[in-house]
C-alpha cells in the first residue's frame, strides 16, 4: 500500500467566501456542490484536475488567529500545486502579485517555484517541475542550492509550453 499523490487538503479558514474567491479568481479552483446542508465550508476543484475535489476550506470565523506555525508552533508549513508549463507559471506569478498574494520564488533547479499566501496568511507553493527527459547530471547536482528564479531565462531554455512533470510526475507518454 504505497502513496503515491495527495489526493486533496483541507484548511481552516476564517471567513469562508473571502478564502473561496481567493481560490476561485487567482488560483482558478472551481466550487465543487457536494458541502451538506448547513455545513460551513466548501470543496474546490483544481482546473485541470479529475479529483472529486482539491481543496476543502472549513470555516471556523472571524476571531480566529493567523496560523503560527513555524514561527511559535509545529504545523504544515504549505501545499504545492504543480503547473502543467512555464507559461502557465508566469501567468500565476502575475495573478498572485496582482492580488498581493506573490511572497516569493525560487529556483531549485529541478523545480521552478512561486510561493504565495492566501488572505489567512496560509502558504503554497505553485511549482513546474523540469521534465525527466531534461535533467541533466549538472541540473540534479545543483538541487542542493536555492537561486533567484528568472521565470523569462527559463522560458528560453525550456520552452514556455513545454509539459512540466513528463516522466516524473505526468506519465512519458501524455494521457490526454
Amino acid at each position: 500500500m504505497g502513496i503515491h499523490r495527495l489526493n486533496h487538503a483541507v484548511l481552516y479558514v476564517s471567513d469562508l467566501a473571502r478564502s473561496v474567491a481567493f481560490y476561485r479568481d487567482v488560483l482558478g479552483f472551481r466550487p465543487v456542490e457536494m458541502a451538506p446542508d448547513g455545513f460551513r465550508g466548501a470543496f474546490l476543484q483544481a482546473p485541470d484536475s479529475a479529483n472529486d475535489h482539491d481543496l476543502g476550506l472549513f470555516e471556523i470565523g472571524a476571531d480566529a488567529g493567523r496560523s503560527t506555525a513555524g514561527r511559535g508552533t509545529v504545523g504544515l508549513y504549505h501545499l504545492a500545486w504543480e503547473v502543467d508549463t512555464l507559461d502557465e507559471l508566469a501567468v500565476t506569478a502575475e495573478r498572485l502579485a496582482a492580488a498581493g498574494a506573490l511572497v516569493g520564488s525560487s529556483d531549485h533547479s529541478t523545480t521552478k517555484s512561486l510561493y504565495g499566501q492566501d488572505p489567512d496568511g496560509l502558504e503554497f507553493e505553485v511549482v513546474w517541475l523540469v521534465p525527466a527527459g531534461l535533467l541533466d547530471d549538472a541540473t540534479r547536482a545543483a538541487r542542493k542550492s536555492i537561486g533567484r528564479l528568472d521565470l523569462d531565462r527559463e522560458r528560453q531554455r525550456y520552452g514556455g509550453q513545454t509539459r512540466g512533470g513528463v516522466g516524473i510526475s505526468v506519465p512519458a507518454s501524455p494521457m490526454r
